[in-house]
């Protein structure tokens, strides 16, 4: 049965357990400080480190800014009841459910917009898993498949884009995960040289992380995936790999242009709502 703590700052995931077992990393800050947070109202960067609404030019962090507010619980779910105009210059509602049923946690957002004309957003999950029975030494940590809307291995998941400075740039020709013969990304200290494999589409729905005998230990997905990312501090002795799914992804290098043009962006009209769903499954 898992088990599961959540924190008022950021709604944040903080602990995930099933039969004494924690599989989510414990946020150390020597690797990355974070556990689960919640990506909204982006995902990735906005290029310049700004984005525009009818011409007005609004700083944001990466990823949004939820993760690092305040949520009121109301017994039930937790609740950001918007922001600061200044920050973002449309009134919202954000409110987030955790559950659990037998061996699957759940995570339910869902975005209302309270706002008098069409609001613009993305949402995204970034939950940091612990690689299993980890030891710095071992030439291979375990292994990560992806999985389509049908549950079959994508044999050869592809990147379209590369990165420069955390935003996207375009390629000539599509940049291969240096998978195995048999579908499987071998997780070695040189893995995330590359930063996040961003593998975009909606090709892939859900990873599986294998241990180091290729057994299936946990996964994560969501069947509204629009773009996946996988990433890891590219640092010596890190026990930990984050499994993303999104529904949006990072500005393009040298984007411009207003909120509503952003690649994968959601649009609400007043009083309307957008649920996004993600799980993670213990094996």
């Amino acid at each position: 049965m898992i088990e599961f703590e959540i924190a008022d700052h950021g709604a944040e995931l903080q602990s995930l357990r099933c039969d004494g077992r924690e599989y989510l990393w414990h946020g150390d800050p020597a690797y990355w400080g974070r556990r689960s947070p919640i990506l909204f109202p982006m995902v990735g960067k906005v290029y310049g480190g700004v984005f525009r609404v009818d011409g007005k030019e609004y700083p944001m962090g990466q990823h949004g800014f939820a993760r690092d507010s305040e949520f009121v619980f109301d017994g039930e779910r937790y609740v950001l009841a918007g922001c600061p105009l200044e920050k973002y210059p449309y009134r919202f509602e954000l409110s987030v459910r955790y559950r659990a049923e037998g061996r699957r946690f759940y995570a339910e957002w869902e975005v209302l917009n309270t706002d008098t004309r069409d609001i613009h957003f993305q949402i995204g999950a970034h939950p940091a898993l612990m690689l299993p029975d980890y030891r710095e030494g071992d030439p291979v940590h375990g292994y990560l498949q992806c999985f389509d809307s049908s549950g079959k291995a994508v044999e050869r998941p592809m990147l379209s884009h590369g990165l420069d400075g955390g935003c996207l740039t375009e390629l000539s020709e599509p940049v291969p995960m240096p998978v195995s013969p048999d579908g499987l990304l071998p997780i070695t200290g040189e893995t995330f040289a590359i930063d996040t494999f961003m593998l975009e589409h909606g090709s892939v729905k859900s990873v599986t992380l294998l241990d180091k005998a290729r057994r299936p230990y946990l996964s994560v997905g969501s069947d509204q995936t629009e773009a996946y990312g996988i990433w890891a501090p590219y640092k010596p002795g890190c026990p930990f790999v984050c499994l993303e799914p999104w529904c949006g992804i990072t500005d393009l290098v040298g984007f411009k242009g207003d909120l509503s043009e952003r690649y994968l962006d959601h649009r609400l009209a007043p009083g309307e709502k957008f649920g996004f769903t993600y799980w993670i499954e213990v094996h």
